[in-house]
């Protein structure tokens, strides 16, 4: 039903109602649009009392009557928020548990009273849930005003913390349930639980100045350019600078603490400040998402600069409305937090914000109260049923979904809504989350198979591919360097063909590292960063091949023969060359594919195109592995936004993403397990590096916000480990360029394989008597347990087999510190690694690199039963703890840096600052990831804007000590299994036009 905005007030009546009307706890946004409410109500002759925690003077500033009674009463917290921009999910639950829930029967036998007591003729929620069934069990009728509801809100927070909680979100439904129908405002999300719905315009307050009062008087004149910053308070240590702003401008701030210095630039505002006519004086808005700010800046065609929440869910729908009424500009947190506004600013000021709606829903919704409270029956079960299955379904869609992955509205959900004539209060169902790339992406390509998952960077990457055949030579592209990939990827696709496009993201390596071939587990999260690449096969005949590939196979007298194309994007930043190609049949000796040996030879003749080995050798592997016969020519286009050289497994994102994409393209179905272990190959024994296979099985098997967990004997994939909400990882690049394929590392490796290799000797020695009787050994000493023990250790297949104390009590001492390679070789032959070979001239550091994976094994099985432990400062500075350990046993190792040493020694001075303390601790331990020796260190923290602060700080404090700047990974995706791949085919120009 929807109510139309042309109503000329709330009639007076003689008759004189009660209402009592019940507000969340959360947030200024939901008390301010009630002010706008009752204010109509109060002015219609009726008694309005206010269930409320907020401050007194939202609600008497605005109201001055005798009929206005407010009731000091929490009965709902909302959502608890860590700081302004970042919700502690668990704690929102416990918090509604210790509100609501446990006294939930005292909450309604009060409530039941005092209802009765002051005669109450209808209850208003916005958007209490036990309000309604109070109301029930008194035997008033009620209504909600809301745009959202906390079923909705707590569905994610439920995922987060356990099925066990699913109980608050049914109870909390099935309270609304007893409501007679929904006021619903604009910018809504999906709301099952009521019955029936009726859509009202915008709740906006009215201004009391005007936009040239105001400016007179806080001084300011018509020519400044003026920001209000809305961030519904300011978190403490929050510095705002005079550089923040462009010149000339001047900001705003609300809610800023009384203790807070602010800038020149920066007015402090009083905490009681009247904002309705602060914001339709400026010229623009920076702050959070909230029903307040984003109703007032559509209300004010204000544009509004806005920053991400984590982990509300009602965020995404005021933003689409926002975008859809061109009021929006997104800010990067990082650019809030670093003070990189201008852009932003600047941007806002050429927006034309467009809402056009009407924003009197307080007093149309104060009607639809006045009426109901009469008597009148708005309720209808016309097409209520099925807007409630809908609703349902995005409801059951938001407590399944992928962790990580941002609610996306379906189209179908708008289409439903509009072909069954219900008006929407919200442009939201026309416009969904990054809808202008979607839309752009599904005008450029038919989508035959797969789904976008909304990621934003397959979104940009099939956006870039569908320009590749724009003409560069016009003058579109200023960039020389880019401009040799790009004209190279538009001449390889046959674009009236289908093209199949993967994703595989890199990885940070929170504990396991280089233990994984001696057989560790390992924690690994798959990070934001990712690479995409788009393949297509064509018969030679019709392969589009590139002129100098014409010219050798013309020389050559072959006619057409299978070739494979590649275009890898960034190649400027590695000095690598963009292009490769070759014919497929050079993979071929005879009837049988080349060795792994000649075909590592045959990428590294050329240092400038060795890069191509990631990606072809995976045709080998295949061809080797599997028997896969391509008789068909390869284009491949490679975009990798992984970083190179930052130890956070770029290679191992290039080597699944095209893996995968060879596999789609030729109806190959292989595990992302297996499709792992086959990207192992290439690395190991087509480019050469001797690396574990964690790498490209977290990038294979990996899933969004979660820990892959994984025991390396040799990839048995344990499962998902949940980080729980209040903890974060970041990695901080040391900008010291990271090999797998370096010297130390493989040295490491090797050292740790010899150490294996004596330790089963020595084991062998003591089960025979062969051991001289100094070494203290007995073998009538041993019991029978003592003995299998023995027996075990002999023949060791991992190291991480064995535990911490049985190497401390058997065979610490009797490593070598140290051993020359021929000495080895001597006494023991070889280390048995495959991938590795013994230098007879090198002395190697044997005992730390044995000892470390035995102890890095426990301390990864220590970790990973923290993680699921109760929450408390005590758990965070063990799971730092663990990092520490496992950095300086890195170092001891020989695979330490000066750079992520610094990083590390940052970290520890932030963490024991007496600002962290008196906090109770922000940053809690940092490692060196991967193979070490430069590189990415990972780091934990809480889950808190101050912690981002505070590695923004580390940042900062690096580049003023060595000059550069780190590059800091933050934020997961979807491993590629997860997102298996799309098979897309270029529209035509008259489809288009159709």
């Amino acid at each position: 039903m929807r109510i139309e905005a042309e109503s000329d007030g709330v009639s007076s009546s003689r008759n004189h109602l009660v209402f009592a009307y019940y507000v969340t706890g959360h947030g200024f946004g939901h008390a301010t649009r009630v002010v706008e409410v009752v204010r109509h109500l109060i002015l219609a002759g009726h008694d309005v009392h206010v269930v409320t925690g907020a401050p007194d003077f939202v609600f008497t500033s605005e109201i001055q009557s005798p009929r206005l009674f407010i009731r000091k009463v929490l009965l709902d917290c909302g959502a608890v928020q860590a700081d302004a921009l970042t919700v502690d999910r668990l704690a929102s639950l416990e918090k509604y548990s210790e509100t609501a829930v446990a006294p939930r029967a005292s909450i309604l036998a009060t409530e039941v009273q005092w209802l009765n007591s002051i005669k109450a003729d209808l209850v208003v929620s916005d958007v209490v849930p036990v309000a309604c069934r109070a109301a029930a069990d008194a035997g008033i009728r009620s209504v909600c005003v809301t745009n959202f509801s906390w079923d909705f809100i707590y569905a994610e927070y439920v995922m987060a913390a356990g099925y066990h909680h699913r109980s608050i979100v049914w109870q909390i439904a099935e309270d609304y349930s007893h409501c007679e129908f929904l006021i619903r405002l604009p910018g809504y999300c999906p709301m099952p639980a009521f019955r029936d719905v009726i859509d009202v315009p915008l709740v906006v307050r009215r201004l009391h100045k005007s936009r040239k009062e105001v400016r007179k008087e806080l001084g300011i004149g018509e020519d400044v350019k003026l920001a209000i910053l809305n961030f519904g308070g300011q978190p403490a240590g929050w510095k705002l600078k005079e550089e923040f702003l462009p010149s000339g401008w001047l900001c705003l701030v609300c809610g800023a603490s009384e203790s807070q210095e602010l800038p020149p630039n920066f007015i402090k505002l009083a905490k009681d400040a009247y904002t309705p006519d602060l914001i339709a004086a400026s010229d623009c808005m920076l702050g959070k998402i909230g029903y307040g700010t984003v109703s007032e800046s559509l209300a004010f065609k204000l544009p509004f600069v806005f920053v991400r929440r984590d982990y509300f869910n009602e965020e995404p729908f005021l933003r689409n409305m926002l975008e859809f009424y061109q009021a929006g500009v997104e800010m990067i947190r990082r650019d809030l937090l670093t003070g990189h506004w201008k852009p932003y600013l600047e941007r806002a000021l050429t927006l034309r914000p467009c809402y056009e709606g009407g924003i009197n829903g307080g007093e149309v919704a104060a009607q639809i109260l006045q009426e109901t409270a009469f008597g009148k029956n708005y309720a209808s079960d016309k097409l209520s049923g099925a807007r409630r299955l809908r609703d349902a379904i995005i409801l059951g869609y938001q407590l399944q979904r992928v962790p990580g992955r941002d609610i996306c509205i379906p189209d179908w959900y708008a289409n439903a809504e509009s072909e069954l004539g219900l008006g929407s209060g919200s442009p939201t169902f026309q416009m969904s989350e990054r809808s202008s790339l979607v839309d752009l992406c599904t005008e450029d390509f038919e989508i035959l198979h797969g789904d976008t998952q909304g990621l934003p960077d397959t979104l940009t990457f099939l956006k870039s591919l569908a320009e590749l055949d724009v003409d560069y030579d016009s003058g579109k592209s200023t960039e020389k360097r880019q401009l040799r990939e790009r004209k190279a990827a538009a001449g390889v696709f046959n674009w009236e063909e289908e093209i199949f496009v993967t994703r595989a993201p890199g990885r940070l390596d929170v504990m396991g590292g280089i233990a994984d071939y001696s057989g560790s587990l390992v924690l690994q999260m798959p990070i934001r960063e990712a690479c995409h690449v788009a393949i297509q096969r064509n018969h030679p005949s019709k392969h589009r091949l590139w002129k100098h590939a014409q010219a050798r196979q013309q020389a050559k007298g072959q006619g057409s023969t299978p070739v494979l194309q590649i275009v890898s994007y960034g190649s400027e930043l590695s000095n690598r060359g963009p292009t490769f190609d070759m014919n497929l049949f050079d993979f071929m000796d005879g009837e049988k594919p080349i060795s792994y040996d000649k075909a590592k030879k045959y990428f590294a003749q050329d240092p400038s195109q060795k890069w191509a080995a990631y990606v072809a050798g995976a045709i080998l592997v295949l061809m080797t592995e599997l028997g896969v016969r391509f008789e068909d020519s390869i284009s491949i286009l490679v975009s990798s936004t992984v970083p190179e050289g930052k130890g956070v497994s770029s290679s191992a994102a290039v080597e699944v993403a095209t893996m995968s994409a060879i596999a789609a393209a030729h109806g190959l179905t292989i595990s992302p397990r297996d499709l792992a272990l086959l990207c192992q190959k290439v690395e190991n024994h087509i480019v050469g590096a001797p690396c574990g296979v964690m790498d490209q099985m977290t990038s294979a098997c990996g899933e969004a916000n979660k820990l892959l967990a994984m025991v390396c004997q040799p990839a048995e994939v344990i499962g998902l480990v949940e980080i729980p909400g209040h903890i974060r990882f970041w990695g901080i690049d040391s900008g010291i360029r990271h090999s797998v394929g370096g010297a130390d590392y493989g040295s490491v490796r090797i050292a740790a394989f010899m150490g294996r290799k004596m330790i089963k000797s020595i084991a062998s020695s003591i089960l025979s008597r062969s051991l001289p009787d100094a070494n203290g050994f007995n073998l009538d000493e041993f019991e029978d347990d003592g003995i299998e023990l023995l027996k075990a250790e002999a023949s060791l297949d991992y190291l991480c087999n064995l535990s911490p104390h049985r190497y401390e009590a058997v065979y610490a001492k009797m490593l070598p510190e140290s051993m020359l390679g021929e000495t080895f070789k001597e006494k023991y032959t070889d280390h048995n690694d495959l991938v590795t070979v013994i230098d007879p001239k090198r002395n190697y550091v044997l005992r730390a690199p044995a000892r470390h994976p035995i102890y890095e094994n426990f301390r990864v099985k220590a970790f990973k039963a923290l993680l699921t432990s109760a929450t408390s400062y005590e758990q965070l500075s063990a799971l730092g703890e663990l990092l520490y350990q496992c950095h300086y046993s890195y170092s001891a190792c020989g695979l330490g840096s000066d750079g992520t040493d610094r990083l590390i020694q940052l970290v520890q001075e932030i963490q024991h600052s007496k600002l962290s303390k008196s906090d109770d601790g922000t940053l809690f331990g940092a490692k060196i990831t991967g193979g070490g020796s430069g590189g990415t260190v990972c780091v934990i923290g809480r889950n808190s804007l101050q912690t981002s602060q505070q590695i923004l700080e580390v940042q900062q404090r690096y580049k003023a000590a060595t000059g550069y700047l780190p590059f800091i990974f933050e934020g997961s995706s979807p491993g590629a299994g997860t997102f298996g791949y799309l098979k897309i085919r270029r529209c035509s120009s008259q489809a288009k036009l159709i």
